[in-house]
């Protein structure tokens, strides 16, 4: 497989996902308007499904990031831009997906950027995460260390919004407090562990080898 073929599956394979959750994202449209009652259970229960669909797509289009896609560059650099680029795809496809399902399910604005928010944070680095991790110890200690990743992102967000609630209309209510508490630790957190994994299972990551099959 050429470096030119590897660059259009990659970024192939990540649009075949998103546009197929951005229309299975659409049938949120038959669920009735959600009510404050339960309205935390369904933005978790969705922000879960999210995050979700990113680790399925970074397992799918793993492969591809063996390639040695930037010639030019030292070993580990081509590695490290490869994994980069990798995080990128699976970011791009999450946010089509929680854009086009968020909106399905009628979410009041705020409501709609905040989980944008949360899905593009959880989704780079549980994808960072797992990428690096596979490098490090193989696909399955990567896709363990992506879930651990991506459910404590989702729990502390589950936590901020159990004990701080939604405005009247059922939107965001925004408590700078509360988000340093709850929210902004977990998020700085992941964040070390996935450019911490991804660096270094770039630089112990064995010297790059092409497969013929894609």
């Amino acid at each position: 497989m050429s470096i030119r073929s590897g660059l259009e599956a990659s970024l192939a394979g990540a649009m075949r996902w998103a546009i197929g959750g951005s229309a299975i994202g659409a049938a949120g449209l038959l669920i009735p308007v959600l009510g404050s009652g339960n309205l935390t259970v369904a933005l978790l229960i969705h922000l879960g499904l999210l995050v979700g669909f990113g680790l399925v797509v970074s397992c799918r289009i793993f492969r591809y990031v063996e390639l040695d896609w930037f010639q030019g560059l030292s070993q580990f650099r081509s590695r490290l831009s490869a994994g980069v680029s990798q995080v990128a795809l699976v970011t791009g496809a999450v946010a089509l997906v929680t854009l086009s399902s968020s909106a399905a399910l009628r979410y009041e604005p705020s409501l709609q950027f905040l989980q944008l928010l949360s899905a593009l944070d959880i989704a780079w680095a549980a994808t960072a995460t797992m990428i690096g991790w596979s490098w490090i110890r193989g696909r399955g200690a990567g896709i363990a260390a992506g879930l651990i990743v991506g459910g404590l992102c989702t729990w502390s967000i589950w936590r901020y919004l159990n004990v701080v609630g939604f405005t009247a209309t059922g939107g965001w209510l925004v408590d700078g407090a509360a988000l340093w508490q709850y929210v902004l630790p977990y998020d700085m957190a992941a964040a070390v562990v996935a450019i911490g994994s991804l660096w270094a299972g770039a630089s112990r990551h064995p010297t790059v080898q092409r497969n013929p099959q894609s």
